[in-house]
């Protein structure tokens, strides 16, 4: 779509609307930074997203569209792509019609920036569960966007208070990261990295390549992945120009990447990490209130909020926006470079 007015057009998904997603989505959209860096358009129910206006106790007022072209971006309006897909919401439940409802915007979306029609995707979190008991079989936003893409080779980047780091496997049992390592995969996901830092605007990124296991296998003691796949993979990368190192002991590169210069190191922009905890565990310390999830090797721009439809908030007007304030500001740095 470009810009209107210079601000790139960001599509919203709604999230789960038993959630907090569409609360969130208010809460951000009332903030002046976030309205002066992109025209947002919400994609779900307006319905819903005018009882989130009601709950949050905000003064916008919700306008249903039928197409993007419709949308305004006038001043204390939150514009709605109206999939009139909510009925009988129970908030903070389990329920199959809202999963159905979040998979929906998500296609939607994706439909939209696949045409051109919006500049990037912004995703409010959505519940595995419900959308499963839906029908759809994902294990979350990543699956579903490389699905709708037709997308092979994609990877979860989560960032949050100066560190990034991406994942070699995620959404699969410990057992099976474990036999997942293999030297293309990982090298893939060095690629992906690197060309995520440069749309972030860092022109030659720094990356550090996790260890799998104890101490980075200790020359062999504890496994052999590292000699066998993840060192391979890093000496592929060097090879082909990138600025990689590693592999790096798991219980130390995280320190490195935040405070190795307390420690002579040079800086890190990324952490490669092997398996999902590994790499969200010092996220949420970093940020667990601001971290953002950025999908890679996508031929569009998504970024996410970094939590759950957090049921045991939701119709309060209690939940914290900050993830989604920063994923906006992420996807419209990365849609602008």
């Amino acid at each position: 779509m470009g810009t209107v007015d210079g601000k790139l057009v960001l599509g919203i998904t709604m999230g789960d609307p038993a959630g907090v997603g569409p609360e969130i989505i208010v809460m951000a959209l009332a903030k002046q930074e976030v309205r002066g860096l992109c025209n947002p358009v919400v994609i779900g129910d307006a319905a819903t997203m005018a009882a989130a206006v009601e709950i949050v106790g905000s003064s916008d007022r919700v306008v249903a569209l039928e197409a993007v072209g419709q949308a305004r971006f006038e001043p204390g309006a939150i514009e709605v792509l109206d999939l009139a897909n909510v009925d009988r919401l129970h908030r903070g439940r389990v329920d199959p019609m809202a999963g159905k409802a979040a998979y929906e915007a998500v296609s939607k979306a994706t439909e939209l920036a696949l045409a051109g029609e919006i500049d990037a995707i912004v995703t409010a979190p959505l519940n595995k569960e419900a959308m499963n008991a839906a029908g759809y079989h994902y294990g979350g936003h990543t699956e579903i966007l490389a699905d709708l893409c037709g997308s092979a080779d994609v990877a979860m980047m989560l960032v949050a208070g100066g560190l990034c780091v991406s994942h070699v496997t995620t959404h699969v049992s410990l057992r099976q990261a474990c036999d997942l390592v293999k030297k293309a995969r990982i090298l893939k996901v060095i690629e992906l990295t690197d060309r995520a830092l440069r749309h972030m605007g860092i022109a030659r990124p720094k990356i550090a390549v996790a260890g799998l296991n104890p101490h980075a296998s200790d020359g062999g003691l504890f496994g052999s992945e590292e000699a066998e796949e993840i060192g391979p993979a890093v000496a592929e990368a060097q090879r082909r120009g990138f600025d990689v190192l590693g592999p790096v002991p798991p219980d130390t590169v995280f320190y490195r990447a935040v405070r190795g210069r307390e420690i002579g190191a040079s800086p890190l922009d990324a952490v490669v990490a092997m398996y999902h905890d590994q790499g969200h565990i010092p996220i949420k310390l970093m940020g667990m209130f601001d971290g953002v999830n950025v999908t890679l090797g996508l031929p569009i721009i998504r970024t996410s909020v970094d939590h759950g439809t957090a049921f045991d908030k939701a119709g309060h007007g209690s939940a914290n926006p900050d993830s989604l304030i920063e994923a906006l500001k992420l996807a419209a740095q990365m849609a602008t470079s």
